[in-house]
């Protein structure tokens, strides 16, 4: 039987865990065609690229001194718990990946803490040593303190620590004595992490994670924890309320490298690929045909924000998507909830629309955004954190909201949190930065990140994660501001919009296309305000001298959808396609609102 490792990545956002594991597979290749292109092999999804973060678990393999080492890519952020919980169960350790000046964040932490739970042994590696003023022995004294409040046991606290830069290429057990590779890290993880159980018996597997190949369909990803299984076999699908299927392997692959490696047999501890599986969920248990057990589900943390999905009904319906309707709209959630699973969805107030559930804001704005890439046209509603009763009271979600930012803007800083029902816990100074972290509703932070962003001249790191649910804090206020909205369908001009410039900021530019109902700026004022910004000049065969100077505007406000979601108000949409992203009013009809708030005010 082959010796095999199973482990786990931890890492905050941009900490360098996806450079560190293209790094191990360079050095087990001992290859370096790719390292001239200088790109990340892993994170392969445009949206990951852009945005420099993990979103889906990925498996890798590596061969080292004829050991192979399974590598699990787990996502950063506590929006993407989901992902994190089931991609644990996998492994024997983890390596936790943490910035040599950074130190632990929220979201290591986030993680870090259900791989304590799971009573996983870490492997600490510091990262990013070669940047100017880092401190890589306060950060080892940070990540002790952290795992020993976290409640890890002894055997988790006596953890090995590996130095290193994974863009440079080493790793070294002293951070002053740089080396050639990583060997010293492919050691540590030999050494430290256990090999799997080897349990004999019928088999069973967990299915943790799924794939899809247009060849084959749906793929079953998890982790063999006993017996053995082989291509061709029958076995039997357990699934959740006692349900069981009788079904075939078609075919078995372990992965290899980057790609799969098709076999005859995977043994006990080793994690693979089983093809030809039907209506298969993650948490299934693939079991023996004639006696099945099935393993405990997999758990993951319940939802915290709601936002409608609906179909797209504005005047441009259908002008730049391929998929409009509520059928391809369900079809397409549908298949999202198979492998996203701290993902829910329920019918919603009418029959085009949808009620998503999920972990944040991030989390639902990624699947929005794959699916305009896809090409589809929906519009979505302002996101609504859920609340709770617990014993006989209503509470919230509140995370814990840690910022770095310059000493000059800190005042600022605590005046916008504190707004928002945010309590200071801890300051303190990290060279010429400060380091706050406070506790805040989830529902304050909408919006908070670009604001904080503006204040601060971008200086500021902004995370959060989920603390747990506490009584509610009272009313927060929002966006004060009304917005201006479209009177007529046609394309904006600018000499209308030059007119009405001290009436707000535009989010458009002149010569766009644009219908009634839309939302086009920001008001001065806290009301929503009227305008027609598609009437023209009216043409005379008088000239008066300076009137037909050239129009000068500032810069329209951009949104990316994050922003957009945080921005809008009860009342308004935001209406995404693949090629462009609107704000709207909910009834379009000037006449139409007014008549509804005048029942509402009755």
């Amino acid at each position: 039987m082959q010796d095999i490792r199973n482990i786990a990545i931890i890492a905050h956002v941009d900490h360098g865990k996806t450079t560190l594991v293209d790094r191990m597979i360079y050095q087990a290749r001992q290859a370096r065609e790719q390292e001239k292109l200088g790109e990340l092999i892993l994170d392969n999804n445009d949206l990951e690229r852009e945005r420099g973060i993990t979103i889906l678990a990925k498996n890798v393999s590596v061969i080292y001194k004829g050991v192979k080492i399974n590598v699990i890519d787990t996502p950063g952020h506590s929006d993407f718990g989901g992902e994190v919980e089931r991609v644990l169960n996998m492994a024997d350790g983890v390596i936790l990946l943490v910035d040599a000046f950074e130190g632990c964040m929220p979201q290591t932490r986030f993680v870090l803490q259900k791989a304590i739970e799971m009573g996983k042994k870490p492997v600490l590696v510091i990262n990013k040593v070669d940047k100017l003023n880092c401190r890589p022995d306060e950060v080892q004294e940070e990540v002790f303190d952290l795992m020993f409040s976290l409640g890890a046991t002894e055997d988790q606290l006596d953890f090995k620590t590996v130095y290193g830069s994974a863009k440079q290429g080493w790793m070294s057990h002293d951070w002053k004595q740089p080396t050639n590779d990583i060997t010293a890290l492919l050691d540590t993880i030999l050494e430290v992490v256990p090999a799997p159980q080897v349990q004999e018996g019928t088999p069973q597997m967990l299915i943790s994670s799924l794939e899809y190949s247009p060849y084959v369909g749906r793929i079953a990803v998890g982790r063999v924890t006993r017996g053995s299984l082989q291509a061709g076999m029958n076995i039997t699908l357990c699934k959740r309320y006692d349900i069981q299927q009788k079904q075939k392997i078609k075919e078995l692959m372990v992965f290899d490298g980057l790609g799969k490696a098709k076999v005859d047999e995977v043994q006990c501890g080793d994690i693979c690929a089983v093809v030809g599986l039907e209506g298969f969920e993650i948490g299934d248990t693939v079991a023996d045909f004639e006696n099945p057990e099935a393993l405990p589900p997999i758990e993951v943390d319940e939802p915290t924000m709601s936002m409608l999905f609906c179909i797209n009904n504005s005047p441009f319906f259908g002008k730049e998507g391929k998929f409009v309707t509520s059928r391809h709209l369900k079809d397409r959630l549908e298949k999202e909830l198979e492998k996203n699973l701290a993902l829910r969805v329920k019918p919603g107030p009418n029959a085009d629309s949808f009620i998503v559930y999920g972990r944040g804001v991030l989390h639902l704005s990624v699947l929005i955004e794959t699916m305009r890439r896809e090409g589809f046209e929906l519009q979505v509603g302002q996101p609504k954190v859920l609340d709770k009763v617990i014993g006989g009271q209503r509470c919230e979600p509140i995370e814990m909201l840690t910022i770095d930012l310059p000493e000059e803007f800190v005042g600022r800083a605590i005046e916008m949190v504190t707004r928002r029902k945010g309590a200071l816990i801890q300051m303190e100074g990290r060279g010429d930065r400060t380091h706050l972290e406070f506790d805040i509703p989830s529902r304050g932070l909408m919006g908070l990140r670009s604001n904080l962003l503006t204040a601060t001249q971008g200086e500021a790191v902004v995370a959060h994660r989920l603390k747990g649910y506490e009584p509610y804090k009272g009313d927060i206020e929002r966006r004060t501001n009304g917005s201006l909205v479209s009177l007529e369908t046609g394309l904006s001009v600018a000499y209308s919009m030059d007119k009405l410039q001290d009436r707000g900021r535009f989010f458009i530019e002149p010569g766009v296309e644009i219908y009634e109902g839309q939302v086009v700026g920001e008001h001065t004022r806290d009301r929503d305000l009227n305008i027609n910004i598609c009437k023209t000049k009216k043409l005379t065969n008088m000239r008066a001298s300076g009137s037909d100077d050239k129009v000068m505007l500032p810069p329209p406000v951009v949104f990316s959808l994050e922003e957009a979601l945080e921005y809008i108000q009860e009342d308004e949409l935001v209406e995404v396609t693949p090629k462009s992203m609107r704000l709207r009013k909910i009834i379009l009809n000037e006449l139409e609102r007014k008549r509804k708030s005048s029942d509402i005010n009755c």
